[in-house]
């Protein structure tokens, strides 16, 4: 993408910032020098990341679902309607379409990419083969984590370009290849930071907190829905600053980070949804270095 292709993404987001009522200051932290979700996906949708799709002008926003899933809307600086649909990392390369309500769908093309492999050493055995009460447990917990991935209010977020909810470095990038004690299981889903325990964890949208509870694998865990299917979740905390109801703001404290659930030490696993598809969190953080 060139100089002129990045600024004029750069306008485009800004202005949809009406959509949502954003402010000026809100403005200058998406400023020049920070590359925006927009910037990293355009033209270049991969499993795991995030397709940008062109609606149309004029009108209400377009009721979009991919894969049965309502996807995010928003509106930019030419009041042209934007589809900002996430790619799981299940999603094939080859063609895809999303529905629109009323209108015909609108078909892309998602890449291919690879991811590398990680491969990690448990002394807890059940973390990698959990005994039958485990797995029963551990079913009921990823059912309520699925219904609330699978949300969506109306509401949309209050800002789509992040900070990072914890200062330390990256230690495990979105997609990995896992592997626990030589035995494949579901890739990462998220970023993990180094964060001592206790580091404050804090929210990088407003929104409501939808769960807060002490699973099996993901130890003391929170979600916030930012709203129109943008959710996050932090796992392995230590500690809750929030209950579920509480309805939060950017930058507030809502944990502590930690070493709970299947966690080698302590750390923070940041994960972002959009239409009920984790996608790389890097792509939303305004400034960000690995």
């Amino acid at each position: 993408m060139n100089h002129t292709d990045i600024s004029l993404v750069r306008r485009r987001l800004l202005g949809a910032a009406t959509v949502w009522g954003l402010t000026a200051p809100y403005l200058a932290y998406a400023a020049p020098g920070q590359g925006t979700f927009i910037e990293r996906t355009l033209h270049r949708p991969v499993p795991g990341g995030v397709a940008v799709l062109d609606l149309g002008a004029g009108g209400s926003a377009p009721v979009v679902h991919f894969n049965g899933n309502r996807v995010l809307v928003i509106q930019d600086a030419d009041q042209r309607w934007k589809a900002i649909v996430g790619l799981d990392l299940k999603t094939q390369a080859g063609q895809h379409s999303i529905s629109v309500q009323g209108q015909s769908g609108v078909a892309f093309q998602v890449g291919s990419k690879r991811y590398r492999e990680q491969r990690i050493t448990l002394k807890n055995k059940s973390h990698v083969n959990p005994d039958p009460q485990q797995q029963a447990r551990f079913e009921r917990e990823y059912e309520e984590q699925m219904q609330a991935y699978a949300s969506f209010r109306t509401e949309g977020p209050s800002n789509v370009v992040f900070e990072k909810p914890v200062p330390g470095r990256l230690t495990s990038p979105f997609g990995l290849r896992r592997f626990f004690n030589g035995e494949e299981r579901n890739p990462h889903s998220g970023l993990d930071f180094a964060a001592p325990t206790g580091t404050a964890v804090k929210v990088p949208a407003d929104g409501i907190v939808t769960i807060v509870a002490d699973y099996f694998f993901n130890g003391k865990t929170v979600f916030v829905d930012h709203g129109q299917g943008l959710i996050t979740m932090f796992c392995h905390l230590s500690a809750f600053d929030v209950r579920v109801g509480d309805r939060v703001s950017r930058g507030d404290v809502v944990a502590r980070s930690g070493a709970t659930g299947r966690a080698t030490g302590p750390h923070l696993h940041w994960n972002v949804s959009l239409n009920n598809a984790r996608v790389d969190p890097a792509i939303f953080i305004g400034a960000f270095q690995a």
